[in-house]
């Protein structure tokens, strides 16, 4: 499939046109961004990770019935998906109190939830992604009350499926972002990525953040974290 003139370039990927109108093809950068994008730097060989920790577990993810955009890996980087038009929203899924949650709440980091929590943003960068609820959606329209639906089941079997996926691997999934998106049809999937760039990966016995919590709170070993989370997820 060939590779056409670049689409969009975000913080973590760029996204190409191909050929085919219905299929755009993402490459991951190693540009690492947090505090939506006030802290910058780079995570060596976090594009191929994310990369490929995505497609592995969105292939998890469509055995188990939830529907994505990917199509087809082409390379460490470089990924084939269907083009969708992304539904404005990010969903957070939180098991155990972590981040801005405890800090809204006034949690200690750690503190499991009693049931999964759902969380909407309004993904708008200049308005620092602000939370919403259902009653804005319905409002501001960014979603039918069935897509909603849709979106919020989705969720809860994303977190049910990668939670039992990660215990057997001793990684605690303690919360993650997801993104939705509208095929041509009108058909809502799962978009975006899920990697440690997205989600919180604790290790089950020693507790050790395997994800960008290292970047963004200076822990030191980043890179190691990433290629752990690969290395335990695919035996590399």
């Amino acid at each position: 499939m060939e590779k056409r003139d670049q689409l969009y370039e975000g913080k973590a990927k760029k996204v190409f046109a191909t050929d085919d109108p219905e299929v755009v093809l993402v490459s991951y950068k190693d540009d690492a961004t947090a505090f939506n994008g006030q802290k910058k730097g780079t995570i060596l060989g976090k594009g191929a990770i994310n990369n490929r920790v995505t497609n592995h577990l969105m292939r998890l993810l469509e055995h188990h019935g939830v529907p994505t955009h990917l199509v087809r890996e082409l390379s460490e980087r470089e990924t084939l998906v269907r083009r969708v038009s992304i539904v404005p929203l990010e969903v957070i899924v939180r098991n155990v109190a972590a981040g801005s949650l405890s800090k809204r709440l006034g949690l200690a980091e750690g503190t499991p939830m009693q049931k999964t929590v759902l969380e909407f943003c309004y993904k708008d960068d200049a308005l620092g992604d602000p939370m919403v609820n259902e009653y804005h959606i319905a409002a501001m329209r960014w979603a039918t009350e069935a897509e909603l639906d849709t979106i919020c089941r989705y969720s809860l079997k994303v977190n049910q499926v990668l939670g039992d996926y990660l215990k057997d691997l001793n990684i605690q999934l303690i919360d993650f972002k997801l993104e939705f998106g509208r095929t041509a049809d009108g058909t809502v999937i799962l978009a975006d990525e899920i990697s440690p760039d997205t989600c919180r990966f604790w290790d089950t016995v020693t507790r050790e953040k395997l994800d960008k919590d290292r970047f963004r709170r200076d822990l030191g070993g980043v890179e190691d974290a990433y290629q752990e989370i690969m290395k335990r997820l695919m035996g590399e």
